[in-house]
Formats: C-alpha cells, structure tokens, sequence
C-alpha cells in the first residue's frame, strides 16, 4: 500500500467503524419511537383488562420505566463489566443480537384477547430483556469509536453515534406512516406488528458488518500491556474518587442531557398529537421536518465540541431549554390549535370540587379505579385535553365542571361512582364525557385541531428548535463521558451514569409530564420536570464537572 493510499484506507476503516457501531443506535430509537408513537394502540391490544386511562398510561409505563428503562442501568453493569474485562467488540455483539431479537418478538406477541394475561407480562419481559441489552450497547459504541478516532475528532467520531439515533427516530416514523398509507384500517389490528418485524433486516445488517470489525486498539493496548480490571465494578465504584466522578456526570450530563432529549422529540409529539389533538400523519411529519432540519447539528456541535469544549456546549443547551421550552410550548399551542387558545381565554374551565375527594390519577399497575366525583370530571378534561383550573368546594360537594366565566357559564355536576358496578360506572363516565365534549365545542372548545388553521412553517420551525436544543446536549456528550474515564474501566463506569440519566431522568418523563398535567389541569405544568432537572444539570455540571476535550484517552479519569 502506497503513502498516498494510506488515509484513504484509514477513513473507509474509520467509516466502517462508526457505522457499525451506531447501528446499535438506530435499533435503540427506532423500537423507542415505535413503542412511544404506538402506545395508544399497544394499549388496546396488550393492557385491554383496564380502564382507557390507566391502560395508557400503564403502557407508557411498561415502556418508559417499569420495563425496558428500569433495567438499564442493570444492563450497564452487566455489559459494561464485560465490555472492560473481555473486549469492547464482543461485547456489544452480544447485545445488538439480544436486543434485535426482542424487538422483533413483539412483532409476533399474541395480544391480550388471545392469550390474556399473559400478553402483558410478555410483552414486559422482552422489555426487560431488550433494556438489559440497551444498557450495554450505547456504551459499547460510544467507547469503541471514541477509542478509534485520532485526537482533536473525537467529538465528531461519536457524534455520529447521536445522529444516528435520531435517524432511528425519523426511520421509524416513516415506517409508521407508511405502513399506515398502505395497510389503512388494516394498521390498528394487525398493521402495527410490521414495523417491528422489518427491525430484523436492520439487525442482519448490524450482526454482519460488527462481525468484521476488529477489536478497539486503545483495549488492545491495554491488554498486551497487563493493565485490564480484573475487578471493573469494584475499581469503577469502589474507588471514592471514580464514584465521585459518576455520580456527578449523572447529575452533571446525562439527566439534563436525558430529559431534553425526550422532552424536544418525544414528549414534544406527544404535545401535539394528545394535547393539542394534531391529526396523528400531520403530527409525524411535522416532526420528521424537524428531524430532517436539526440532525445536521449532532455532527455541527460535535465539531463544536472538539474546538470550545464539551462542557462549554452540553450546559449552554441546558440554559437555553429551560429558559424557552415554556415559550416554545405555548407558541405550539398559538401556531398548530389557536382555536384552543381562543376558548382557554374566552371560556376557562374550572372544576370545583371538595379538594380532600380528589386523587392523584397515577396507578401504574392497573389496579384502580377513580371513581369520584372530583375524578370523573378531571379525567374527562384531561382525555379530551382540555386545560382547567381547581377551584376549592366544601366538604361533601359533588364536584361539578364549570365552562366559562359569566352569568351564562355552563355548569355540569359530575357524578359519584364508588357505588357502582363496573360496567354501570364506565357507561356513565362515558356518557358525562360525551355530555362535556358537547358542551365545550359550543363554548368553542374544539374537538380536534383545525389543521387547516395550523400553522405549518412556524410549527415546525418551533419543533426544529427543540431538536436543535436536543443536538447540543446530545451531539457532545459520548465523548465527554467517554474522556472523562480511565480505559481500564471506561465501558462500565460511564455505562451507568448515561442509562441512570436517560433510562430514570429521561425514560420517565412522559409518565411524570402526563401525570402532572391530569393532576394541576395545567397543560404546560409537565414540562417543570424537564426544566428543572435541566437547571439542576447546569448547576451542577458548571461548579463540578471538568472539561475533557484536549484530553489523551489514557489521561482521562480522576
């Protein structure tokens, strides 16, 4: 091989390295996204033994927290140790295949009318299974390109990591959309499996290409000189001062990194679709826009972040999102349903109602029924996504719901359903929702958004600046978690502190936001989650975390 020809074969290997390696990533948003976006109908299917509103939010659960996301850091544990004992490539194999496979599984799952029970707890279980294996494989890429890339690129080597995230993000909702284009009615019966199944062509690819790659050479180096942990859990947090340094990464990177990046591309859709009652096809697009506009910027602030520092550009994102995501939300609400706006003004909603009769409506397994009064009227509100206000009644009061402000203000008394049968209780519920819903589109409260009302360039410009905010957090922070640890243990100990932040802070944002906004009827109230835990990183980060980017990988560590 001549001189001239030696960069050339350097970057292709390079390429092949970074691509390999962020297949992993795609597969982790691309079922993310299925799940999140496909949540209303996993709920029929999978959780069809409760209540509409425990169902929802019982499969967001499943998905954000209780299953795929509480095992995560697990998951770092187990791979991250095994990635710093047996080598960074064999390790993330293992958990390609692993978490592939679950994907794919959901795709063939019985639901709950044809199994029962038993349709749940499976779908659970492959949760589990695919967060123990997502718990190692960020790591792994995130390690294995870093500990590829010469000096000064490494922001942008692992930058391309977070990008292609996101296009697992983008690829599954065309997919969505697609399937949904040619399979109609035909999607929310059995439509819905084919996104999950076409995951395997993504991990054939992925297994065959990894299959090639050679070990790290950082690793390697460190093998061949006698330097590999024997003991990665016990020198990662049994040393005071590498402790010290995880923990803070986790309060000081990944939690504000976590809650940003649900924040501006799940949740963000979520506000849209549920909130503001966007059709669900113009909502996906409106996204897939901004996708399209902001991915760029992962490769532009990992640039960045080789030139001014990780640190630098991570806490500028997080000042930025907590200074305009109220702003941002409202002008979503101004720009895609105005017609909400106008009535939120002309006609608020007040429920008044005996405060001690009134229950935070959050039953992540399903076992409770909200039967008061109080309840049957701020459930109503929130299903149909309509904000209001509690305004305190006495004692014993059957709550009512009062539309409108004036002597002409529609009043409608709720009623009492702890007496009731099941069936006797979800028919009258029904009807008072229906009743509601009535009563709101006369005071000008519509059913659904306008969409030829909405404002299509500014709405996407609004979710274009989320993403962008995404990119500045997310586009650094592999390489800064990354420098920030000695090699001899860099798989496991940032391994947890990055799925601590975005399988908690991160994956439990949807749950927290949605149960916020039910209890204060407050529409925006959810996103003092995302803002504080935003504040909190900058904090944190800028009193304690150090900067890393001219940093040599075998420098790096406390």
């Amino acid at each position: 091989m001549t001189e001239q020809q030696a960069p050339t074969a350097i970057d292709r290997r390079h390429r092949r390295v970074i691509f390999a390696s962020s297949l992993g990533t795609v597969f982790e948003w691309y079922d993310f996204y299925l799940y999140g976006a496909l949540s209303a109908i996993i709920s029929r299917q999978f959780f069809a033994g409760v209540d509409e509103t425990t169902g929802f939010i019982f499969a967001l659960l499943a998905f954000a927290f209780a299953a795929g996301f509480f095992v995560r850091p697990f998951g770092a544990l187990v791979f991250g140790r095994l990635g710093d004992l047996v080598g960074r490539k064999h390790t993330f194999l293992i958990t390609i295949i692993l978490m592939g496979v679950s994907t794919a599984l959901v795709g063939v799952l019985p639901n709950y009318a044809t199994i029962g029970v038993a349709a749940p707890i499976i779908l659970i279980v492959l949760r589990l299974l695919q967060g123990l294996a997502l718990g190692g494989e960020y790591g792994g890429a995130a390690v294995y390109v870093a500990e590829h890339a010469p000096e000064g690129k490494r922001g942008l080597y692992t930058s391309w990591i977070q990008t292609t995230a996101t296009l697992g993000l983008f690829l599954s909702l065309m997919v969505i959309l697609g399937c949904r284009w040619l399979l109609g009615d035909d999607f929310d019966t059995w439509g819905w499996r084919v996104p999950f199944l076409l995951s395997t062509v993504l991990l054939a690819i992925s297994v065959y290409i990894r299959l090639q790659l050679q070990e790290s050479p950082v690793f390697l180096r460190i093998r061949d000189e006698g330097k590999l942990a024997t003991r990665p859990l016990s020198e990662a947090f049994g040393n005071a001062a590498n402790l010290k340094l995880v923990l803070l990464a986790l309060i000081g990177a990944t939690a504000g990194q976590a809650v940003i990046w649900y924040g501006g591309q799940f949740y963000a859709l979520f506000f849209l679709e549920k909130t503001l009652q966007v059709e669900s096809s113009a909502a996906n697009l409106i996204m897939v826009a901004a996708l399209l506009i902001g991915t760029p910027f992962f490769v532009v602030f990992g640039v960045l972040s080789d030139r001014w520092g990780r640190k630098r550009i991570i806490m500028s994102g997080c000042l930025l999102a907590a200074l305009t995501y109220f702003p941002t939300f409202q002008a979503l609400t101004h720009y895609a349903n105005p017609a909400l706006e106008r009535a939120v003004t002309t006609a608020p909603v007040t429920v008044h109602a005996d405060p001690e009769a009134c229950s935070f409506q959050f039953d992540p397994v399903g076992k409770q029924t909200f039967r008061r009064s109080c309840d049957v009227a701020k459930s109503a509100l929130a299903r149909a996504g309509i904000p209001y206000t509690q305004v305190p009644a006495p004692a014993g009061t059957l709550a009512w719901v009062q539309i409108g402000e004036s002597t002409s203000a529609v009043r409608l008394p709720a009623f009492e359903g702890m007496s009731l049968d099941t069936e006797t209780f979800k028919q009258q519920a029904n009807d008072y929702a229906k009743d509601l819903r009535q009563a709101l589109a006369v005071a000008g409260y519509p059913a659904r958004a306008d969409m030829e009302a909405v404002n299509y360039p500014v709405v996407i410009a609004l979710c274009a600046w989320l993403v962008l905010l995404v990119t500045m957090v997310y586009g650094p922070i592999a390489a800064w978690l990354v420098e920030l640890f000695p090699a001899r243990i860099r798989y496991t100990s940032m391994s947890l502190p990055y799925h601590l932040g975005n399988g908690w802070f991160g994956g439990f944002l949807p749950v927290t936001a949605f149960a916020i906004v039910t209890a204060t009827g407050d529409i925006y109230a959810g996103l003092w989650y995302p803002v504080g835990i935003a504040l909190v990183t900058l904090v944190i980060g800028v009193l304690f975390l150090p900067e890393t980017h001219r940093r040599q990988l075998d420098e790096s560590g406390p």
